[in-house]
């Protein structure tokens, strides 16, 4: 009777600095659309959108131009991707702010007031909002994504908070769309003033500022007078 053949033995482990390389290659692999991103990001402040190339980006980050197009098409999809990466995250969480902040409409008015002029001190988290800005009429469809995912579903939030302070009698019977924008108008006058034409800010402290805007946005302009 013929004996039955013998199974392979199993293959040797890889020795540990192989191992060890192997996740330094996964890991990198994983950073690359962020190097790349950080690099566009970089490209096209220093050079323009227009005048950037994926040379240039795939320089700026170390890898060749093929590389950058294993991740990225086109200098649209890198701004998208910007746009998915520096700019929703803060959107969502102003949105989820003002989605739980019902209970107290007017503290939360204040608190979204504080966190978005402390965004404002940043450069770093306006560089892509100014961008897309500057884009916006000649590339409709970044102006389309940036409006859709970003501005209206914040402004939706802030809409339905100011609402909610209506039906329970903290605010007066106002429009919501039209109060939103009063209070999104000072904002983005103050971020133009600061990294566009380079004012000075209104004020250095985030709470003092934001509680002026509430201030005027609850209370007005127009002098009380004694009962």
């Amino acid at each position: 009777m013929a004996r039955p053949k013998a199974s392979p033995p199993p293959p040797a482990p890889a020795p540990a600095a192989a191992q060890g390389e192997q996740v330094r290659w996964r890991r990198r692999a994983r950073q690359r659309p962020d190097e790349i991103l950080d690099a566009a990001l970089a490209a096209f402040l220093a050079r323009g959108f227009d005048a950037a190339r994926m040379e240039d980006i795939a320089a700026r980050a170390g890898i060749s131009k093929a590389g950058v197009y294993l991740y990225f098409d086109s200098k649209i999809a890198l701004l998208q991707a910007l746009i998915d990466r520096e700019v929703k995250p803060i959107a969502r969480r102003a949105e989820a702010l003002m989605r739980v902040g019902h209970a107290d409409p007017a503290a939360t008015l204040r608190q979204l007031a504080t966190f978005a002029r402390r965004i404002l001190t940043q450069p770093r988290l306006v560089e892509v909002p100014r961008l897309v800005l500057s884009l916006a009429g000649r590339f409709p469809e970044i102006a389309e994504r940036y409006r859709s995912e970003v501005v209206e579903r914040a402004l939706g939030a802030l809409k339905g908070l100011i609402a909610a302070g209506v039906r329970q009698g903290v605010f007066r019977a106002a429009d919501p769309d039209a109060t939103a924008r009063q209070m999104i108008g000072p904002l983005l006058l103050e971020g133009l003033w600061l990294h566009v034409l380079g004012g000075p800010l209104l004020s250095p402290d985030p709470d003092a500022a934001a509680e002026r805007q509430i201030d005027l946005l609850l209370n007005g302009l127009k002098a009380r007078t004694a009962s």
